[in-house]
């Protein structure tokens, strides 16, 4: 499922801040390569695992370098499916997605400081 509002669609940051601030809130950046990279938050709910992922495309520069600038593309949240991925086509339980934008609210503002 995708996110609306977030208010993070196309904010900018470099690489060393956006990893800083989002480790301060709790998420990862999982997966990267030269022009892009995802940060996720995982949600365990009812012996269920969410994750919150944030797509970003290098605007200037390449991911090997902190100063790199991102701009954030979109905001997902899927199911986590065994043995491995996310499913997202399922319904959200309101606590995660309560829980999920608290946290993008977070990054919101440290982005914005």
């Amino acid at each position: 499922m995708i996110v609306e509002n977030t208010g993070l669609d196309g904010l900018k940051s470099d690489l060393a801040y956006l990893d800083e601030s989002a480790e301060k809130v709790g998420f990862i950046r999982w997966q990267w390569e030269y022009y892009r990279a995802t940060y996720d938050y995982k949600i365990e709910f009812n012996n269920e695992e969410y994750f919150l992922r944030i797509n970003t495309r290098a605007v200037e520069g390449k991911l090997e370098r902190p100063d790199t600038v991102l701009a954030i593309e979109a905001v997902y949240m899927g199911r986590a499916t065994f043995p491995h991925g996310l499913e997202y086509e399922s319904e959200i339980p309101a606590l995660v997605m309560k829980t999920a934008s608290h946290k993008l609210a977070e990054l919101k503002q440290l982005l914005e400081a």
